[in-house]
């Protein structure tokens, strides 16, 4: 009787517990989602904001502001004759008539405090510069830099993109309303205030169509693994709050300025913590099934899966995170922030996995394993003996050991074939990854412009090529050169001088009467400095400005070594310095933080070192995979240096998730039977599961791809096609056969080398 009312009790705390967990989750959930909706309202995707105060572009910004009282952040309207004919004085008219009416655009959207027209959030008039062939005329808008930057009263918006929606909408009308379609002319709205509009729009579909996209591909893949109606919903809805939960904690961060988020760093949010909180689901799942085949009990069952599940769980995600906050050490706010941002990610993805997964597994009390309907694993009979394997054996024969590997189908197989030729299964699999590595050195991540960073056609490159097309030596950011007064006549002759340089002129104490025009007055001086604007050949957002800018800051520091050069192609180029700088300290130190890690959780020095060593090699062939199609097949224009430096955190992080997945198993296995046996026996358990978990997070990094961004569509290929790199080759067969054929001794310098099985 009180053994009986025990129970009772025993199972009333469980319950409570249980319910307790899941009501914690659930409140998480709330919060968690109305903050996951909100993020991109705390974006910053100005790239200056990211560069440190040292570089010289962010002093050169300091200086330059002293010359201007207003900072503005311009905004292009280009329009042409459709059919390439001189414009014509009518068509002159309804392009002045058009800047005379923006200045009353309304701003639709904004709440009653904010600014209520493009002329509230204007520093001047908007200017209108014929082209000199004739064929086009430009329409100048200067908005307020900081006024533009403001949330516009709504959650999905800012000032400046009310803005140049308002710009774009009375382009599109016809003469009767001011518009310019209507006279036949061909209308764009460019310049920096576009591209960030255009920017933000495509950031925009990461809220909902990135998430979806990623869920339903996990989905797919889950119902195919399980084969179970209710149990790929439990494993999403365990990712979903897992995901609000980051969600909740990242708002709060950027929103109080303690970390900086963009719309990368979001995107890269959402994928990982689906992809870590599946796998790791995937995992104690895996493990739980297991158990319910040896004991009856779900609750046994799942907490020894959970006690077996802890360890490679907790190495993964602190693998993951202190890989990540690596990147701390990055010259650029928004590397440094990504460090933080995604490892909130795994943090929450791991606490969901060992918290909320659980609790929602036994859900159904003592009837809980029918989470696995309509493939529910029983126990054979009441000794507790595991369900007697109905898969043939295979035969594995070594020189030293003849392993029986039974009940798990294809990987009883790959088993056998690692097993026999060891050796040879190695030596081959890893000289075909040193083929595809040796493209690395082709992989071209100098940097790119702003008109190639998107896959799709939008305004702001389109009109940035009309610019080009009827405006040389008209630019709306022109390179910012601050110079001792002295050294200004020589500055003008360096700058002059370079190539790839259509103008330069000192900023005077007259403004210029339009873009273009001659400058008018007397230099203007400034404690002692002048400031000189030059303008490119190439649009100031573009590769070839950047490359400008090198070469003049070479020129001008050889006749003033105290002059200092920004703008917005400088700051390209310092941007694209500190990724390059961040690329040679960070991957070192990764690599020492991950193999410090690998020591520590398998006790071995060799087997951490061959660990790394074949996670380098996978990585190494992922990047020569992708620069060969980036180069011959996609025909990319090149990639931002942060590519590879996210590829190879994630990757490297990732991609060792699943060699610790098996090496765990396998020492588990080779404290009984020995390091042959146990790699054979860890790899033919395991082998369903990490291949689930690996095909897995592969989706979701592919679901990347659905943003129409150059940077995410290369990250999108190169994690995704490196983790199935990962789990189908390095983890499948060169780890395995590797550890086979050295044996023991893997495991040295612990115990476990000098090991034999009992």
């Amino acid at each position: 009787m009180l053994n009986m009312l025990s129970n009772r009790w025993t199972g009333v705390v469980r319950g409570l517990v249980i319910l307790a967990a899941i009501g914690v989750w659930l409140a998480v959930g709330a919060f968690g989602g109305q903050a996951q909706g909100q993020l991109s309202s705390v974006q910053t995707n100005d790239a200056a904001a990211f560069l440190p105060a040292s570089a010289e572009s962010t002093e050169a910004a300091g200086l330059a502001a002293q010359f201007s009282d207003d900072e503005t952040l311009p905004a292009l309207v280009v329009a042409e004759t459709s059919d390439g004919a001189p414009i014509t004085d009518a068509q002159l008219g309804a392009v002045q008539a058009f800047a005379e009416a923006v200045p009353d655009a309304p701003l639709e959207g904004t709440s009653g405090e904010e600014p209520a027209t493009i002329g509230d959030a204007s520093t001047a008039d908007p200017v209108v510069v014929p082209s000199e062939d004739g064929q086009a005329a430009l329409v100048v808008v200067s908005l307020d830099a900081q006024l533009a930057e403001q949330d516009a009263g709504t959650e999905e918006s800012s000032v400046s993109g009310l803005a140049i929606d308002a710009l774009r909408s009375l382009a599109a009308a016809d003469a009767a309303q001011d518009g310019l379609a209507g006279v036949g002319l061909d209308a764009w709205v460019t310049g920096p205030a576009g591209f960030v509009a255009d920017l933000v729009n495509a950031f925009g579909a990461i809220d909902t169509v990135l998430l979806l996209v990623a869920l339903g591909a996990v989905l797919v893949i889950l119902a195919l693994v399980y084969r179970s109606p209710v149990l790929p919903f439990v494993v999403i809805f365990n990712a979903v709050l897992a995901l609000s939960l980051a969600g909740l904690v990242v708002y709060h961060l950027a929103a109080n300025d303690v970390l900086t988020l963009n719309g990368q760093s979001q995107g890269i949010l959402s994928i990982l913590v689906v992809g870590a909180s599946v796998d790791y689901a995937l995992l104690v799942v895996a493990r739980y099934r297991e158990e319910l085949l040896t004991v009856r009990s779900p609750y046994t069952a799942l907490r020894r899966a959970v006690r077996a599940s802890i360890e490679p769980i907790s190495a993964s995600a602190g693998t993951v995170v202190a890989g990540l906050l690596c990147l701390l050490l990055s010259d650029l706010s928004s590397n440094r922030s990504l460090g933080p941002v995604a490892a909130i990610g795994i943090v929450a993805a791991f606490l969901s996995a060992l918290t909320l997964l659980p609790a929602l597994l036994l859900v159904g009390g003592r009837r809980a394993r029918w989470v696995f309907w309509p493939r529910v694993p029983q126990v054979a009979a009441d000794d507790a003996e595991p369900v007697p394997a109905t898969v043939a054996a295979a035969e594995v024969h070594d020189a030293d050991t003849t392993v029986a590997i039974a009940g798990h189908g294809v990987w009883s197989k790959v088993a056998a074939f690692v097993g026999r030729p060891a050796r040879s299964v190695w030596i081959v699999t890893a000289l075909v990854l040193a083929a595809a590595a040796a493209f690395v050195p082709t992989f071209d991540a100098d940097g790119t412009g702003d008109s190639e960073v998107f896959l799709t056609q939008v305004d702001s490159v389109d009109g940035e090529e009309a610019l080009t097309r009827h405006f040389e030596g008209v630019s709306a950011q022109p390179v910012t050169v601050v110079a001792p007064e002295g050294d200004l006549d020589a500055v003008l002759d360096a700058a002059e001088g370079t190539d790839g340089v259509s103008a330069a002129t000192p900023v005077t104490d007259q403004p210029a009467a339009a873009p273009g025009a001659p400058p008018q007055g007397d230099p203007l001086v400034v404690d002692g400095l002048v400031r000189v604007d030059v303008t490119t050949s190439a649009p100031s957002d573009s590769q070839e400005a950047v490359e400008t800018v090198s070469a003049l800051r070479g020129t001008v520091g050889d006749v003033s070594p105290e002059a200092l050069v920004g703008g917005a192609a400088a700051e390209r180029l310092d941007t694209q310095l500190a990724g390059q700088r961040d690329l040679q300290l960070i991957v070192p130190v990764v690599l020492v933080v991950v193999l410090l890690i690998l020591m520590l959780l398998l006790r071995s020095v060799l087997a951490a070192v061959l660990l790394m060593a074949a996670n380098v090699l996978s990585f190494g062939a992922a990047l020569g995979v992708a620069a060969i199609l980036f180069n011959h097949v996609f025909d990319f224009p090149g990639a931002d240096p942060s590519v590879p430096l996210y590829a190879f955190c994630f990757l490297v992080a990732l991609g060792v998730d699943y060699s610790i997945f098996l090496m765990t198993r396998v020492r588990e296995e080779s404290l009984r039977f020995g390091t042959r046996q146990g790699v054979l026996r860890g790899l033919a358990v395991t082998g369903s599961v990490i291949t689930s978990a690996g095909v897995v997070l592969a989706a979701t990094f592919a679901a990347l791809g659905v943003i129409p961004l150059l940077f995410l569509a290369q990250l999108a290929f190169i994690v995704a096609f490196g983790v199935l790199v990962d789990t189908l080759v390095v983890r499948s067969l060169l780890v395995p056969a590797l550890v086979h054929d050295v044996g023991d001794r893997v495991w040295w310098p612990s115990r476990l080398a000098r090991h034999t099985a009992r």
